[in-house]
């Protein structure tokens, strides 16, 4: 676990430096409230792809690239972001399949669609399936597309190629599963012989220890077998197993709100809310607890929860995270590198951050690499590569989820914008001592 300093450049963009020997948290959470639109309209720039300049608000950073229609995000130099699909309406998380099909999930509509590359974009075929609302969480396994909606699990695949599933199996079927809440969202992971997944808090910092919420749930193949894996979990959208090994790994957001009981006037004045708590990387492994929602972070009780006579135990049992991101960046989702496109990022995550609302000074809006310790297998430090907020105020998209394509370049979506950006090598000496 590692502390963060962050060095101030311009408020447009911050960096933090994480330091791998103090054992200290930043960060914060994502809300209740399922937030759409951005703040302002974005406007398609028409300019060739050239290296970026800085914004005028802005110091001279060196940056990166930004393909055709690329807005005005900032850039770690060495990378390129080019945008590979737009008006797509409602676009969360996505999958490959072994035959480089990306699919594609939207909740509001209900369906799933099928992309193909095309050049360098991604076009839609056709639509995987449809009619099943809140359909989000996708893992392919096994031949078949797994996925979830908020209270169910299903498998579908395609055996004739047109993008179309004609067969869909229902594993585990609506009415046996929590669904809705603040936190619907439902994350599934399938290994060789379970599937595990889970559902939210149904609101922030509820006590919902007596029932089948705010916890990950292992399942047979077929459903059955149901066991409690572990428990004290906000909102983890996203499951997947560390490469090589059968380690599972989630992001979880952080609750809100921290120092409102202290008085603080929500939106205006928050500086405990700003900075607390953090929005957290876990390891998730049977039988701990994660903390939630008494503890937070590196063992911090919630205030709201101080005067319990077991406060001090539930400290003591919570599994701190594994590594804490800034204050409410809203950690949404991640994919873990496996391949050499990046040179020395291979087993690093890209975390994709949909960025604050409960904050004064909105942050977060990035992708975020996590490095991790090749010995030892634990993440050690931190780089933004892209960030989407300009001039400390626009935000230019809210990324939601990262998958790694077939050539090792990573996509990820925007639900806001309706578009999917892809980030890719630009050349140029790797920034990291794993490159050495």
């Amino acid at each position: 676990m590692g502390a963060v300093v962050t060095v101030n450049h311009p408020r447009w963009v911050q960096f933090p430096i994480m330091l791998r020997s103090v054992g200290v948290g930043v960060g914060s959470a994502l809300a209740v409230l399922v937030i759409y639109g951005c703040f302002t309209a974005q406007r398609t720039p028409t300019h060739r792809a050239t290296p970026q300049t800085t914004p005028t608000s802005a110091s001279t950073l060196p940056a990166g690239v930004r393909g055709a229609g690329v807005p005005n995000f900032w850039v770690r130099p060495g990378y390129r972001v080019d945008l590979v699909a737009d008006n797509i309406e409602n676009p969360r998380f996505m999958e490959f399949d072994d035959k480089g099909n990306l699919y594609l999930s939207r909740p509001q509509k209900g369906d799933i669609l099928t992309l193909r590359q095309r050049g360098n974009r991604y076009e839609v075929v056709n639509t995987f399936i449809s009619g099943y609302p809140t359909v989000h969480g996708m893992h392919f396994a096994d031949g078949w597309l797994w996925f979830a909606q908020s209270g169910a699990i299903h498998k579908a695949r395609d055996t004739n190629g047109d993008g179309k599933a004609d067969e869909v199996v229902t594993v585990i079927p609506d009415g046996q599963l929590p669904k809705g809440g603040g936190h619907w969202w439902r994350p599934i992971l399938v290994t060789d012989r379970y599937i595990y997944t889970g559902i939210g808090d149904s609101g922030n910092i509820n006590d919902e220890t007596e029932t089948e919420r705010q916890k990950i749930w292992r399942f047979n193949k077929d459903g059955t077998g149901k066991t409690l894996f572990c428990s004290g979990v906000r909102n983890t959208e996203k499951l997947r197993l560390r490469p090589g090994t059968n380690e599972i790994w989630g992001v979880d957001h952080g609750s809100d709100w921290f120092g409102r009981t202290l008085g603080e006037t929500p939106q205006r004045f928050q500086p405990i809310t700003d900075h607390n708590p953090p929005d957290e990387l876990n390891h998730y492994q049977q039988g701990k607890f994660y903390g939630h929602p008494f503890i937070t972070g590196n063992k911090l009780p919630r205030i709201e929860y101080q005067n319990r006579k077991d406060i001090v135990e539930l400290a003591d049992k919570t599994e701190p995270p594994a590594w804490s991101f800034g204050a409410h960046w809203a950690a949404n989702s991640f994919t873990f590198l496996t391949k050499d496109h990046f040179p020395g990022h291979k087993g690093d995550m890209f975390v994709a951050c949909r960025g604050s609302w409960n904050r004064v000074q909105p942050d977060g809006y990035r992708v975020e690499r996590v490095l991790f310790d090749e010995v030892t297998g634990r993440p050690y430090g931190s780089l933004t590569i892209v960030k989407t907020l300009e001039g400390g105020s626009r935000v230019l998209a809210r990324p939601v989820d990262c998958a790694e394509a077939p050539d090792g370049s990573v996509l990820f979506t925007c639900d806001t914008t309706k578009r999917i950006y892809r980030i890719s090598w630009n050349g140029g000496k790797p920034t990291d001592a794993k490159s050495n």
